[in-house]
């Protein structure tokens, strides 16, 4: 096991099975903005999952795959670098009844164990920042069906004020994530036909200090809404947001 790989896996290890305070404080800040981007996400999901095979990608404690499974997937798998999860994850699928339909794997994300062409769907959030582009991307393309879909969302590196923070709070992330540059999410076009980006979040990242108020919901929306004029109108700014969700299709074969 490479030496950054026995680092992701002792620092997950550590989140999943240990105090995160610090973690939790950052995450309650800042992610009480993504509603939208959630919501996007799992739309986006739903319609790609029914009867399907499904894989969830850096899967850790389960984001999606117990919801997926719920709505209808035929089978779901889940796969990461952390034992810890990958024991905890099974554990919960059988204490809420869903064993038959899907199961944690401890795996390398950068060597997939699966035959080719196994899923319909692969999906995973914030992933794909903490691997080598070139690998993780050629095993999607890989293992997914010609007709398949690879729907992510990922951190972008280029916003000043989000790095300046970023390089503040190091003790809450890995040395070796690389949040995404506009080249990266190119570079998922030599090994997908179709590569489809939404980006969330300019504005309103000045809303995270009063996620306390009374209005925030509203404020969140009306900000919501101006990001999507501005990354229309001002496609320069689109690299600047905080988030991407990337839909990928058409898999070369290589």
């Amino acid at each position: 096991m490479s030496t950054k790989i026995t680092k992701e896996k002792d620092f997950h290890n550590q989140v999943f099975d240990g105090d995160n305070t610090a973690r939790e404080i950052a995450n309650e800040k800042f992610y009480s903005i993504t509603e939208s981007l959630i919501n996007f996400y799992r739309e986006k999901l739903l319609a790609s999952h029914k009867d399907k095979q499904v894989l969830e990608y850096g899967c850790g404690l389960s984001a999606y795959s117990y919801f997926l499974a719920r709505e209808g997937a035929a089978f779901v798998r889940g796969i990461d670098i952390s034992d810890v999860a990958v024991e905890k994850a099974n554990a919960k699928a059988e204490q809420e009844g869903l064993a038959h339909k899907m199961e944690f794997l401890v795996m390398d994300a950068e060597k997939l164990e699966f035959p080719d062409n196994t899923f319909d769907l692969i999906c995973g959030n914030g992933i794909l920042h903490h691997l080598d582009l070139h690998k993780s991307y050629r095993e999607l393309a890989r293992t997914i069906k010609p007709d398949g879909k690879a729907i992510f969302t990922e951190p972008l590196g280029h916003n000043p004020l989000i790095n300046w923070y970023r390089n503040r709070t190091p003790n809450i992330r890995t040395e070796d994530e690389h949040p995404l540059m506009m080249d990266d999410i190119q570079l998922a076009s030599q090994y997908f036909g179709k590569v489809e980006t939404r980006y969330f979040f300019l504005a309103t990242l000045a809303l995270s200090p009063f996620r306390k108020a009374r209005f925030f919901r509203n404020m969140v929306s009306a900000c919501d809404a101006i990001d999507r004029v501005l990354f229309k109108a001002l496609p320069f700014l689109r690299k600047h947001a905080w988030m991407v969700v990337m839909t990928m299709s058409e898999p070369k074969k290589k």
